[in-house]
Protein backbone atom coordinates (compact mmCIF):
# COMPACT_ATOMS: atom_id res chain seq x y z
CA UNK A 1 0.00 0.00 0.00
CA UNK A 2 2.73 2.58 0.77
CA UNK A 3 4.74 1.67 -1.86
CA UNK A 4 1.76 2.56 -4.31
CA UNK A 5 1.02 6.06 -2.58
CA UNK A 6 5.24 7.16 -3.11
CA UNK A 7 4.77 5.58 -6.61
CA UNK A 8 1.86 7.86 -7.22
CA UNK A 9 3.37 11.10 -5.28
CA UNK A 10 7.12 10.80 -7.73
CA UNK A 11 4.63 10.35 -10.85
CA UNK A 12 2.52 13.33 -9.89
CA UNK A 13 5.67 15.35 -8.96
CA UNK A 14 7.48 14.22 -11.84
CA UNK A 15 4.51 15.75 -13.90
CA UNK A 16 4.09 18.72 -12.39
CA UNK A 17 7.45 19.14 -12.98
CA UNK A 18 7.43 19.21 -16.65
CA UNK A 19 4.44 21.07 -16.99
CA UNK A 20 6.04 23.77 -15.15
CA UNK A 21 9.04 23.59 -17.47
CA UNK A 22 6.93 23.49 -20.71
CA UNK A 23 5.51 26.95 -18.87
CA UNK A 24 8.65 28.32 -18.18
CA UNK A 25 9.88 27.67 -21.91
CA UNK A 26 7.13 27.43 -23.83
CA UNK A 27 6.36 29.60 -27.27
CA UNK A 28 3.41 32.09 -26.64
CA UNK A 29 4.17 32.67 -22.79
CA UNK A 30 3.80 36.19 -21.18
CA UNK A 31 7.62 35.12 -19.97
CA UNK A 32 8.74 35.78 -23.05
CA UNK A 33 7.99 39.42 -23.10
CA UNK A 34 10.49 40.48 -20.23
CA UNK A 35 13.23 38.64 -23.08
CA UNK A 36 11.99 40.34 -25.87
CA UNK A 37 10.27 43.50 -25.21
CA UNK A 38 6.59 43.89 -26.85
CA UNK A 39 6.15 44.67 -30.45
CA UNK A 40 5.85 48.44 -31.47
CA UNK A 41 4.28 50.26 -33.75
CA UNK A 42 6.99 51.55 -35.36
CA UNK A 43 8.93 48.42 -35.86
CA UNK A 44 6.09 46.55 -37.76
CA UNK A 45 4.97 46.82 -41.45
CA UNK A 46 0.97 47.01 -41.36
CA UNK A 47 -1.53 46.33 -44.57
CA UNK A 48 -5.23 45.90 -44.30
CA UNK A 49 -6.84 43.77 -47.39
CA UNK A 50 -10.48 44.11 -47.67
CA UNK A 51 -12.04 40.45 -48.90
CA UNK A 52 -13.99 40.01 -52.02
CA UNK A 53 -17.56 40.78 -51.27
CA UNK A 54 -19.46 37.47 -50.01
CA UNK A 55 -22.84 37.27 -51.90
CA UNK A 56 -26.50 37.43 -49.93
CA UNK A 57 -23.87 38.82 -46.86
CA UNK A 58 -24.77 41.77 -44.73
CA UNK A 59 -20.97 41.71 -43.53
CA UNK A 60 -17.70 42.52 -45.13
CA UNK A 61 -14.65 40.58 -44.29
CA UNK A 62 -10.86 42.04 -44.35
CA UNK A 63 -7.70 41.00 -42.79
CA UNK A 64 -5.01 43.01 -40.91
CA UNK A 65 -1.22 41.77 -41.49
CA UNK A 66 2.05 42.81 -39.44
CA UNK A 67 5.58 42.20 -39.90
CA UNK A 68 7.73 42.85 -37.46
CA UNK A 69 10.05 44.84 -39.42
CA UNK A 70 12.40 45.34 -36.52
CA UNK A 71 15.93 44.16 -35.71
CA UNK A 72 14.90 42.26 -32.46
CA UNK A 73 11.98 39.43 -32.23
CA UNK A 74 9.20 41.00 -30.02
CA UNK A 75 6.27 39.38 -28.16
CA UNK A 76 2.34 40.40 -29.94
CA UNK A 77 0.44 40.14 -26.83
CA UNK A 78 -3.02 41.14 -27.36
CA UNK A 79 -5.15 42.71 -30.23
CA UNK A 80 -3.98 45.37 -32.27
CA UNK A 81 -5.86 49.08 -32.10
CA UNK A 82 -7.71 49.45 -35.47
CA UNK A 83 -9.80 52.30 -36.68
CA UNK A 84 -11.44 54.02 -39.37
CA UNK A 85 -12.39 57.74 -39.24
CA UNK A 86 -13.32 60.43 -41.55
CA UNK A 87 -11.05 63.69 -40.07
CA UNK A 88 -11.81 64.44 -36.60
CA UNK A 89 -15.56 63.34 -37.96
CA UNK A 90 -17.37 59.70 -36.98
CA UNK A 91 -15.30 56.76 -36.18
CA UNK A 92 -15.56 52.79 -36.23
CA UNK A 93 -13.17 51.05 -33.83
CA UNK A 94 -12.04 47.72 -33.59
CA UNK A 95 -13.44 45.11 -30.88
CA UNK A 96 -11.84 42.21 -29.98
CA UNK A 97 -13.76 39.01 -30.20
CA UNK A 98 -12.40 35.55 -28.01
CA UNK A 99 -9.33 35.10 -26.37
CA UNK A 100 -5.86 36.05 -27.25
CA UNK A 101 -2.19 34.75 -26.88
CA UNK A 102 1.43 36.07 -26.59
CA UNK A 103 2.77 35.53 -30.18
CA UNK A 104 6.21 35.19 -30.14
CA UNK A 105 7.35 37.37 -33.30
CA UNK A 106 10.96 36.83 -34.26
CA UNK A 107 11.96 39.23 -36.87
CA UNK A 108 10.18 38.58 -40.27
CA UNK A 109 7.57 37.18 -38.54
CA UNK A 110 3.75 37.58 -39.58
CA UNK A 111 0.83 37.72 -37.79
CA UNK A 112 -2.71 37.97 -38.92
CA UNK A 113 -5.78 39.12 -37.37
CA UNK A 114 -9.53 38.89 -39.96
CA UNK A 115 -11.57 42.19 -39.61
CA UNK A 116 -15.36 41.80 -39.76
CA UNK A 117 -17.97 44.85 -40.38
CA UNK A 118 -21.25 45.89 -41.93
CA UNK A 119 -20.82 47.27 -45.18
CA UNK A 120 -23.75 49.55 -47.44
CA UNK A 121 -26.09 46.96 -47.80
CA UNK A 122 -28.68 46.85 -51.13
CA UNK A 123 -30.68 49.90 -51.84
CA UNK A 124 -27.57 51.65 -50.27
CA UNK A 125 -24.72 53.83 -51.50
CA UNK A 126 -21.26 54.29 -49.19
CA UNK A 127 -22.84 58.01 -48.50
CA UNK A 128 -24.88 56.03 -46.15
CA UNK A 129 -22.88 54.21 -44.25
CA UNK A 130 -21.18 55.65 -41.12
CA UNK A 131 -17.59 55.75 -42.31
CA UNK A 132 -15.72 55.82 -45.84
CA UNK A 133 -12.43 55.90 -46.14
CA UNK A 134 -8.99 54.45 -48.05
CA UNK A 135 -7.10 54.44 -45.14
CA UNK A 136 -7.21 52.75 -41.68
CA UNK A 137 -5.32 54.10 -38.14
CA UNK A 138 -3.28 51.17 -36.78
CA UNK A 139 -1.27 50.35 -34.00
CA UNK A 140 0.40 47.69 -32.08
CA UNK A 141 -1.05 46.21 -28.33
CA UNK A 142 -0.03 47.74 -25.77
CA UNK A 143 1.47 50.62 -27.63
CA UNK A 144 0.25 54.02 -27.64
CA UNK A 145 1.90 54.93 -30.92
CA UNK A 146 -0.62 54.80 -33.95
CA UNK A 147 0.53 54.94 -37.86
CA UNK A 148 -1.99 55.76 -40.71
CA UNK A 149 -1.70 52.69 -43.54
CA UNK A 150 -4.17 52.59 -47.06
CA UNK A 151 -6.59 49.82 -47.54
CA UNK A 152 -5.93 47.71 -50.71
CA UNK A 153 -7.99 45.17 -51.90
CA UNK A 154 -7.11 40.96 -52.86
CA UNK A 155 -5.21 42.42 -55.77
CA UNK A 156 -3.38 45.18 -53.68
CA UNK A 157 -5.16 48.24 -55.66
CA UNK A 158 -6.18 50.80 -53.16
CA UNK A 159 -9.60 50.26 -52.02
CA UNK A 160 -12.56 52.36 -49.51
CA UNK A 161 -13.50 50.57 -46.13
CA UNK A 162 -16.96 51.78 -46.06
CA UNK A 163 -18.58 50.94 -42.87
CA UNK A 164 -21.99 51.40 -41.60
CA UNK A 165 -21.79 50.79 -37.81
CA UNK A 166 -19.02 52.10 -34.66
CA UNK A 167 -17.79 48.46 -34.31
CA UNK A 168 -15.29 46.50 -36.41
CA UNK A 169 -15.06 43.03 -34.93
CA UNK A 170 -11.79 41.65 -34.97
CA UNK A 171 -10.57 37.97 -34.66
CA UNK A 172 -7.62 36.88 -32.19
CA UNK A 173 -4.30 37.39 -33.92
CA UNK A 174 -2.62 33.86 -34.76
CA UNK A 175 1.02 33.18 -37.03
CA UNK A 176 0.50 31.46 -39.85
CA UNK A 177 1.46 27.92 -39.77
CA UNK A 178 4.59 27.47 -41.26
Amino acid sequence: MQRRSVLATTMAALALTVTAGLGLAGCGSGRMAALHGYCKTKGLSWKVTVLKETPRSTHREARLSVVNKGSQPCVFDGFPTFAVHVGKGPESDGKGQGRTMPIDLARGGTVTTSLRYKDHGPGMTPADCLVSNDEAVVGAPRDHHQKAIKVRDEKGKKTRMNICEQTIWMGPPVAPAG
